[in-house]
Formats: C-alpha cells, sequence, structure tokens
C-alpha cells in the first residue's frame, strides 16, 4: 500500500483528504491511501518519516511552505524559484521539493480573466501575505507580466506594503494568500479597507473553506468579481499526483 498524506498545522479545514479518497475510489486506486498528520513543527518530519516508511508523497500545507526547504534532498526549478514547497516526491529516500501551488493558480486564474479590466482600475495587483502561498501566486503573476505589491502586517520595505497604505490604490487584482477567514475562524479577514474594493475588480481569495469568505463577501458588496481556492486546491492535487507517479 502506497501512503500519501497532507502535512501542516492546523489541517482541520483541509479538503485533500477528501479529494484524495474520492479520486482514489471513482479511479479504481485500490493500492493508495491518504492520511492528514498535523505537524505542529516541522522539525519534526524526520520523525514522521521513520514512522511511515511506505510513505511516497506529501502535501505541505501552512506553516511549512518555505520551512520544510531545509529538511529536502532536492528542489525542482520552480520550487527552487519561488522559495517555497507544497508537494514532496519520496523516492529511493530522497525528498525532492516542487510547487504546484503555481500550476494550480496559474490554470485557474486564466479562467478568471475573462472580463476586460475597468479603464478606471490600475493595472496592478495587491498580494495579501508574503508566505509560501503568497510566493506561488508571485511567481505566476511575474510570469504574466502583471506588476503587484505585497501587502503585510509587517512590510519587511522592497515590494511590501502595509494596510495603512492601501489609500489611493484601485487594484485591478487583490489576491489573499493569507489564511485569515479560514474555517472554523470565519470571521477574520486581512484588513482591506472596503474603499480599496470597486466595480468590476477581481478578488481571489486562496481560502477555500468557507466557500465565500468574509473578504469575498466585502468585495462582492462592493461590485468585485470573486473567487475561492477550491479549483486551485483541485488543480495543484492532480499536478501532485502526476509528480508522485511518475
Amino acid at each position: 500500500m502506497r501512503r500519501f498524506a497532507l502535512i501542516g498545522w492546523p489541517i482541520g479545514h483541509s479538503f485533500s483528504g477528501k479529494y484524495f479518497s474520492e479520486k482514489f475510489l471513482r479511479d479504481g486506486i485500490a493500492d493508495a491511501r491518504y492520511d492528514l498528520f498535523p505537524l505542529e513543527h516541522i522539525a519534526n518530519l524526520p520523525a514522521l518519516l521513520s514512522e511511515y516508511p511506505d510513505l511516497c508523497g506529501l502535501n505541505v500545507t501552512i506553516p511549512h511552505k518555505k520551512a520544510v526547504i531545509p529538511f529536502l534532498d532536492e528542489l525542482n526549478e520552480t520550487a527552487r524559484e519561488t522559495g517555497a514547497v507544497n508537494c514532496i516526491r519520496i523516492r529511493n529516500g530522497i525528498l525532492t521539493g516542487f510547487n504546484t501551488d503555481v500550476t494550480g493558480f496559474e490554470n485557474s486564474l486564466s479562467g478568471f480573466f475573462s472580463a476586460p479590466v475597468p479603464a478606471d482600475l490600475d493595472r496592478e495587483a495587491l498580494v495579501l501575505g508574503t508566505g509560501g502561498a503568497a510566493s506561488a501566486v508571485a511567481y505566476v503573476l511575474r510570469k504574466k507580466g502583471i506588476p503587484f505589491r505585497f501587502v503585510s502586517r509587517t512590510p519587511k520595505g522592497g515590494n511590501e506594503i502595509d494596510y495603512h497604505s492601501l489609500h489611493g490604490l484601485k487594484p485591478f487584482l487583490i489576491v489573499n494568500a493569507t489564511p485569515l477567514g479560514t474555517w472554523p475562524d470565519t470571521d477574520s479577514m486581512p484588513p482591506v479597507p472596503e474603499f480599496v474594493f470597486h466595480q468590476g475588480q477581481m478578488v481571489y481569495d486562496l481560502v477555500y473553506n468557507p466557500a465565500e469568505t468574509l473578504l469575498l463577501r466585502s468585495a462582492k458588496f462592493h461590485g468585485a468579481q470573486t473567487a475561492n481556492g477550491l479549483e486551485m486546491l483541485y488543480l495543484q492535487a492532480e499536478a501532485a499526483w502526476e509528480i508522485w507517479n511518475h
């Protein structure tokens, strides 16, 4: 039996286990199982690998997408460039890191760009957060030639600003790459002032549980187009499965 799993903390909100269990049943994959391993400290990863020597692949979620890298033997080019890993292939004792968030977000975002950008909005994106998910989002935006800035409570300069610096900005795209709003903390959201939301703007929340976060409800109220991260989850999961099996 081949074992695959998700590591992160917390992971009770994740749909990954359900997705892969249904996939195995639907596709008649009888030699695989998918587990959820809550891992508060990434330093415990070697012990986990020793306990489950049948592990063939891991998905990695918050807060370990960057912290896991020192525990790996290899990185593919995308993981190296983003500095973040959400997929690990385990083969012959070698741990190789990949970033399938890039694949999932890029393919999902392409479908989101169906409508023209309103003329009164800036051709700039705001990426909320600076963690591993934000790195994947930034990689895709650079690839598409979309200028962007990171927004953080504690900006470190350069291309990062804080939420108090959003006055006067009218970005055509906002991407939430923080976990704020994830179940069970559904009453929380990044502190984006309401004046930042505009008619025709696109607001993409990587959170998918709940299906509509407080951020998306606020953006929709002001006329923005909205999307959650469920499609991205499915796309990155299929990309991970391809990596694990090739």
